[in-house]
């Protein structure tokens, strides 16, 4: 597999510069804004696939995902009450919950189908809750250590702003250096992070202006846990913390002057540490939902979407199979039939019924799968029953949550307007039709196989001939019973679906 290679020459590049590490970290995470989606989920499998490597090399290994939920809650979301704007400044993991749910919070109903996914898809990892961490006191010592050094930190942000920059914001070096602080303080008085810093004693302590209220509050740091790294500071820290050797991100943290630049620098100079190796992931894309994917639009897909129509496997394979600078799009229209071939193709061990079949042959049995197997051995086809099961539910799925306008359904009543403009000959081929079948309600689909190719046959009629008169008879009796110019396999749609609606559809005998 293409990814291999590139995983390969990431592990062998990290064992050489961690030659003596007992434990090889790799890492990935998210603040839980809003829906955890396909995206980021490539932010995991970058890592899943080096931690792979490393661990086929004989390395000790661990793949961590921090939920950074002491993040701000930064705005509402579409499909979040506008109400929740009284939230804004919280962290995410001590606002409500939007679906009401009293027991969990906002950053917990974004967490939990991620988590589900994961474990669907097999892929092992060791969660981190940021919030119970910087509430337990493990990074005070890290915290104070930055306050120490905060105007060493400044001067390392100061030197990634051009000349232009600090012009354009007004920024008076000295000034920025004398009154940083690099941290964020939720106020004890309102719970949001709308504050600022005054004084730092040194050792534990600050004093804290809270915005909203105008009240100031000495407080020491040690016992009341409500102070958050800023965001360039915070992850380097946890890169020492955790003993991260790699972490992969999107475009917004690779360019240059970006928070990884920024961070390694943070990670040498202040946490004295070596910062993790880092590869940039491009972007994954959607077809056949009309709009692009956003969380802040509401209209973002999770993997555990996914899953309503990709098997695992599948959509690992997707995942797996691109290198990290290569994009690539998920399906929920028709090109989807094509993803699970390619895989097909490369997984034949299994003999798996196509997912094309599943999705056609399904809806003509009603998604039962005692039919469809019936229909499959009429046909000559032997398919793996397990794959059969998994791939009905699949194919029901993406066929009615995403593409209802596929669906072939009988007509509710006769189609007049078509069968006016249907010849004499065509109308008495349509009445055959529908004698044979109120003679033969027990064919099975060999009759009805030979049934319906015969009907259009006639003794002077040339191949060539014949094959335009069984399309146009074919033609015909589609339209009249599920308004389309063609459909499933004929014999096998007639023998399935319901025998006394298909009798009243082809019956325009008082048109």
């Amino acid at each position: 597999m293409a990814s291999q290679t590139w995983a390969d020459a990431a592990a062998e590049k990290i064992i050489s510069e961690y030659p003596d590490a007992d434990l090889y970290t790799t890492a990935a995470g998210i603040s839980p804004s809003g829906v955890v989606h396909f995206g980021n989920f490539r932010d995991v499998v970058t890592s899943h696939l080096v931690r792979e490597a490393l661990k086929e090399k004989g390395k000790k290994t661990r793949l961590i995902f921090s939920w950074d939920n002491f993040d701000r809650f930064r705005k509402v979301p579409a499909g979040v009450p506008e109400s929740f704007a009284e939230h804004i400044g919280k962290p995410l993991s001590k606002v409500p919950d939007p679906l009401g749910e009293p027991s969990s919070s906002y950053a917990e109903r974004f967490q939990k189908p991620f988590i589900e996914a994961m474990e669907k898809l097999g892929i092992e990892i060791e969660y981190r809750d940021e919030t119970a961490l910087y509430e337990s006191g493990v990074y005070d010592e890290k915290i104070f250590h930055a306050l120490n050094n905060r105007e060493k930190i400044a001067d390392i942000l100061l030197s990634f702003m051009s000349d232009k920059a600090k012009g354009e914001k007004g920024i008076d070096p000295d000034a920025y250096r004398e009154n940083y602080y690099p941290i964020s303080v939720y106020s004890r008085f309102t719970g949001k992070d709308a504050t600022k810093v005054l004084n730092y004693d040194g050792a534990t302590t600050i004093t804290y202006l809270c915005v909203e209220t105008g009240k100031e509050e000495k407080v020491d740091l040690s016992k009341e846990h409500i102070a958050k790294l800023s965001w360039k500071v915070d992850w380097p820290m946890r890169w020492q913390y955790e003993g991260v050797v790699f972490e992969p991100g999107g475009h917004d943290h690779a360019s240059p002057g970006s928070s990884y630049d920024v961070g390694k620098v943070v990670a040498r100079e202040i946490f004295n540490y070596e910062p993790p190796l880092f590869v940039e992931y491009k972007f994954v894309g959607i077809q056949g939902l009309g709009s692009k994917m956003s969380g802040s639009k509401g209209n973002a897909i999770s993997p555990l979407e996914l899953l309503d129509i990709y098997e695992p496997e599948v959509l690992k394979w997707l995942y797996f199979r691109k290198d990290p600078d290569q994009s690539f799009e998920l399906a929920f229209n028709s090109e989807i039939y094509r993803q699970y071939d390619e895989y097909d193709a490369e997984h034949p061990e299994e003999n798996a019924i196509p997912f094309r079949q599943a999705v056609g042959f399904g809806q003509v049995v009603q998604w039962q799968e005692d039919k469809l197997q019936t229909v499959l051995e009429a046909l000559g086809h032997s398919y793996d029953e397990e794959s059969i099961a998994r791939r009905l539910l699949l194919a029901r799925n993406w066929l009615l949550k995403y593409n209802p306008e596929e669906l072939i359904k009988l007509n509710d009543s006769v189609n007049s307007a078509y069968a006016s403009t249907m010849s004499d000959k065509s109308k008495v081929q349509v009445q055959r039709l529908k004698e044979e079948l109120e003679k033969k309600k027990g064919a099975s689909i060999q009759d009805l196989e030979i049934l319906v190719y015969d009907i259009p046959k006639f003794p002077d009629l040339s191949e060539e001939e014949l094959k335009k008169a069984q399309r146009a008879f074919f033609k015909d009796v589609y339209n009249l019973l599920i308004n389309k110019e063609a459909g499933p396999r004929l014999s096998t749609f007639l023998w399935a679906v319901d025998r006394e609606q298909v009798l009243k559809l082809l019956d325009f005998s008082d048109i």
